[in-house]
């Protein structure tokens, strides 16, 4: 699994995506902090905290369906973080009061149309990779080592 961030409003959402099972998974915290509309990261994992444990309270199946993923935090460190796919978020999302519920729905089916457009073409994989690396400041000499490198280590991975 490799970390592929997407972009909401200007909100980063740490997402990875599972290739064995085909599933993306999302920061819960993130969607949270977007919700809430949180400056602050700690505020938006504690709100997540409560919800957590009011939907238990409730014998809601999204915290069980919330798992746990090794995600890159703002310090760099690797931590485990609450992650769940688009189908749970979409519910998660109903439980919380937020006028930006409705634009995360619309933007979670963006991706979910994105990645099956993507499957079925998988050069449009590279190019969105190739437009995040260019928004993220990197230069084209950058990107093109980065590509040549994936394909070198993907032949290397097919002939062993």
């Amino acid at each position: 699994m490799q970390p592929q961030p997407a972009i909401f409003e200007e909100h980063e959402i740490r997402r990875v995506y599972d290739e064995a099972t085909e599933i993306w998974w999302f920061s819960v915290v993130d969607i949270v902090q977007v919700l809430t509309q949180q400056p602050d990261y700690q505020a938006a994992r504690k709100y997540w905290n409560k919800l957590k444990e009011r939907l238990g309270k409730e014998g809601s199946q999204l915290v069980t369906n919330c798992h746990q993923l090794k995600m890159t935090a703002d310090d760099g460190k690797q931590r485990l973080t609450d992650v769940a796919t688009a189908e749970t978020l979409l519910r998660l999302v109903q439980s919380v009061p937020s006028p930006k519920a409705e634009p995360i729905k619309l933007w979670l089916a963006k991706v979910g149309y994105e990645r099956m457009q993507e499957m079925a073409d998988p050069a449009r994989s590279l190019d969105r990779a190739r437009e995040t690396w260019q928004k993220h400041g990197r230069s084209e000499k950058w990107i093109q080592q980065r590509m040549t490198g994936q394909e070198t280590r993907n032949k290397l991975t097919d002939y062993w």
